[in-house]
């Protein structure tokens, strides 16, 4: 076989040569546009909770709904991988989500835009092919710092909306569009037009594995030796529910955070929209780099201790997390309240790649199947913690505080729970080139 048609061993982050780095780069960069589709609207709640009159339950409502269609999504995408492979399946959910994107702005009641949120929220799957493709793409020994890698810079979407969404509002105001009252609709065009821009790029560009697609391969080459396994069997594995325990813990906190920190900012320390919104994408920016260290510790960590060093790591983690969303949640100045987010932010991120620096290697033959339950995993979290936000009795900061001691009771299962070396594979000589 050439080396051109094998999985890379070396992550060249500034290069484009080659399937794999073509595919890498392309497979971030939409997973980052996703994630303008998924909570573009987010930044923009203020301006809708005023025009619709909605109240904090409603809100809550929304929160719930924009996160709940994933869990399915991803489930149901996780096996698409596994047999249409990634290329048409990120395909299929970039028109699909586009859709509702496109639309929401038509939305003239709470009961309208409640149902155009929940279906952007099959955006939400594209995490799970972005994790799949990158896996087909890098050999074992990279696969965690990978992953992080393709999986951070595409959560770092969620910061940057929260940035850029007020601000194309605004323009759009200030070239007398629409009023501000309307500006939130127009506005939710861009990013439906950007993902049906992906979805065209995703198609012509990228393949499913470095041999070519799956159509094109062998029947053992496009199903990744999935006749060894199944769906049924990665559900009976108990390392998936840890996993999937532990990443309602991190990415699920993180999807939350992305919905309701712009108003947490407005109606706790008084701020105006835009820098709201500002203030929230510090959170997101953290993706730029602590996703990627949370992949990279768990390579190293898994070359000298293997699968168990790696859950060590993730629980540690997790504990850390835990400890600094509570310190979030009692901060009663704003300068506080950024220190305590960036520094919980760090090790929820750093939480998220290394969950995922594990998941490759808990079943080879359904990567697919195990990254899509785990994947939705994070969503459930999100699902469960949004009923705190809906609370007529509990203010946000309250609903942080009982997020953190959850967070920390999960890190310190988490901890003690030894992950069995049954199907672990060896990894060594990681590689990172810039």
């Amino acid at each position: 076989m050439n080396l051109q048609d094998q999985p890379l061993n070396k992550l060249r982050i500034f290069s484009f040569k080659g399937v794999q780095m073509r595919t890498f780069h392309i497979t971030w960069i939409t997973f980052f546009f996703c994630f303008f589709g998924w909570f573009g609207v987010a930044p923009l709640m203020p301006l809708v909770r005023e025009e619709l009159g909605l109240t904090k339950n409603e809100i809550g409502n929304i929160i719930i709904a924009s996160v709940s269609a994933t869990i399915i999504a991803r489930l149901f995408v996780g096996k698409m991988c596994d047999t249409l492979g990634p290329r048409i399946s990120y395909t299929i959910l970039l028109v699909a989500g586009s859709i509702p994107v496109l639309l929401i702005g038509l939305s003239n009641s709470y009961e309208s835009f409640l149902l155009f949120r929940f279906f952007i929220g099959i955006i939400g799957a594209s995490f799970v092919i972005t994790q799949f493709h990158t896996s087909m793409m890098f050999a074992p020994n990279i696969i965690g710092t990978a992953n992080a890698v393709t999986g951070g810079w595409g959560n770092l979407g969620g910061g940057v909306t929260n940035l850029v969404m007020p601000l194309i509002a605004a323009a759009f105001v200030g070239m007398g569009f629409v009023s501000q009252s309307d500006s939130w609709r127009i506005a939710m065009v861009v990013p439906g037009a950007i993902l049906l821009i992906m979805a065209y790029i995703y198609y012509k560009y990228t393949q499913d594995t470095p041999q070519g697609n799956f159509n094109k391969l062998s029947a053992g080459q496009a199903t990744n030796k999935k006749k060894n396994g199944s769906f049924l069997l990665a559900l009976k594995d108990y390392r998936v529910w840890i996993l999937t325990l532990a990443y309602a813990a991190c990415f699920g906190i993180e999807i939350t955070v992305d919905n309701v920190a712009a108003t947490f900012f407005m109606d706790r320390f008084d701020t105006g929209i835009i820098l709201a919104g500002a203030l929230a994408s510090i959170f997101g920016g953290m993706n730029l780099f602590a996703r990627a260290l949370g992949g990279i510790v768990s390579d190293k960590v898994g070359r000298s201790y293997g699968i168990k060093g790696k859950g060590l790591i993730l629980g540690i983690l997790l504990l850390l997390e835990g400890i600094g969303i509570s310190l979030f949640a009692t901060s009663n100045t704003l300068l506080l309240a950024i220190i305590t987010m960036l520094l919980f932010a760090l090790f929820l991120k750093m939480a998220n790649g290394c969950t995922y620096g594990i998941v490759p290697f808990i079943n080879k033959d359904n990567i697919g199947s195990v990254s899509g339950i785990v994947g939705a995993g994070g969503n459930i979290g999100a699902m469960l913690v949004g009923f705190l936000f809906k609370s007529e009795t509990l203010s946000y900061a309250d609903a942080f505080q009982y997020i953190g001691i959850g967070v920390f009771v999960i890190g310190f299962t988490v901890l003690f729970v030894r992950f069995h070396p049954r199907t672990e594979t060896v990894v060594q000589n990681v590689s990172l080139e810039v």
